[in-house]
């Protein structure tokens, strides 16, 4: 069986059990589920062909619990900071060389990172992304550095562009 037909059969299946899941399995239901999950998987064979990554679930899996744990932090720590006049900020522009390379590991890593605590991706140059933080003090480099490893891991590469396996820049 060729990669692609992998990727249909996997995509409109997941499609499609997730239609089940949200909808129903009454007949007419599960005929426009059966469409629905055909149009959204020719939309996502376009938008991301079969081959360009590599999902480790397990990883991913266990990733999920650290995101929602960064995002509650993320949202306790900004409320507190600007709830708490006694609390400074120290905002300013942090630069991160991100080894990714791909505009789709970029991209995904900056929305991934968009909710560590105090900070938010504004620019990337294609070398740099580039944060702004509300406490330029804390070591944001490093938890970014962190995160870019977490991430690598979960779309199963722990090179230096984990979203794409064959090398390409």
């Amino acid at each position: 069986m060729t990669e692609t037909w992998r990727a249909v059969l996997g995509r409109s299946g997941a499609f499609f059990a997730l239609w089940v899941v949200l909808i129903g399995t009454s007949p007419g239901d599960l005929v426009a589920g059966v469409l629905v999950s055909g149009a959204a998987t020719w939309t996502s064979l376009a938008l991301l062909p079969p081959g360009s990554q590599r999902v480790r679930l397990t990883a991913l899996l266990l990733l999920i619990p650290h995101f929602l744990w960064k995002s509650v932090v993320a949202g306790w720590d900004v409320a507190r900071r600007a709830l708490d006049p006694r609390l400074p900020l120290r905002t300013g522009f942090v630069g991160y060389p991100a080894r990714l390379r791909s505009p789709l590991a970029r991209n995904a890593f900056a929305s991934y990172t968009s909710l560590l605590p105090g900070t938010l991706p504004v620019e990337d140059d294609g070398e740099t992304l580039l944060y702004h933080c509300l406490d330029i003090e804390q070591p944001v480099a490093a938890e970014l550095a962190t995160e870019e490893t977490a991430l690598a891991r979960a779309v199963g590469n722990d090179g230096t562009d984990p979203m794409d396996r064959r090398g390409r820049r």
